[in-house]
């Protein structure tokens, strides 16, 4: 994907999340990691912006060092986005694109109770959310831009990787998810996934009973599932 593809699919994406309600206000934020041929380094949306009206022109450019190059000035996250691409590339070096979103039933669940760091968003109910998302662990709350929260995404993603169980998103508790994969598209799909689980979760009277070991080890052999 070339730099300007990348603006282009970037503000694409922002615009369908927003006009489908997945972000609102000026709430979330995408990135790229663009390939060394593009010279390196990244492309983010800029700070306190809609992600319905992205201009492709006007999204922040930085280096391979997070620092800026040109553009409207770079969102507060590129700090964590910068880490989970360094942590991320570790057990899967395709990854190209971060999505951190302020959706509604992700961020409820986190509101119902303060959780332990060792606690993941959601159990394996669903064989798409299995299959297209994974483990969620869920990051204990930091204020937005806290450099811990960073930090402890980071040794999240290690930890997680080390296990031999690669994730593809954590929840921020209060704020929301950051999800990554290997284009915008894809990182969009992975979080409609996770949202929509979320909401089945929250429509739920009862908590829902997760697949059994043996249909997610079916679900592994059979798709490949991270789980």
């Amino acid at each position: 994907m070339t730099e300007q593809e990348a603006r282009e699919e970037i503000c694409r994406i922002g615009r369908s999340l927003f006009e489908r309600g997945y972000v609102h206000a000026t709430a979330g934020n995408i990135s790229v990691r663009l390939d060394e041929s593009e010279g390196g380094g990244f492309l983010i949306t800029p700070t306190d912006v809609c992600l319905g009206y992205l201009v492709p022109a006007r999204l922040a450019r930085l280096n391979a060092q997070a620092q800026q190059l040109s553009g409207d000035k770079a969102s507060k996250t590129i700090a964590l986005h910068s880490q989970i691409y360094r942590a991320a590339c570790a057990f899967d070096a395709q990854t190209r694109s971060i999505i951190h979103t302020h959706s509604t039933h992700c961020v409820a669940l986190t509101l119902r109770a303060q959780t332990p760091e060792s606690v993941e968003l959601l159990p394996a109910l669903t064989p798409y959310f299995v299959m297209k998302v994974g483990h969620v662990p869920i990051i204990r709350y930091h204020r937005p831009g806290d450099p811990q929260a960073a930090h402890l995404v980071a040794h999240t993603i290690t930890r997680y990787g080390e296990a031999d169980k690669p994730i593809r998103a954590v929840m921020l508790a209060r704020l929301g998810p950051n999800v990554w994969h290997d284009s915008p598209a894809a990182a969009m799909a992975t979080l409609e996934e996770l949202e929509e689980t979320a909401r089945l979760m929250c429509l739920s009277a009862n908590v829902p009973e997760p697949l059994t070991d043996l249909q997610i080890n079916e679900l592994r052999q059979t798709f490949g599932a991270r789980w």
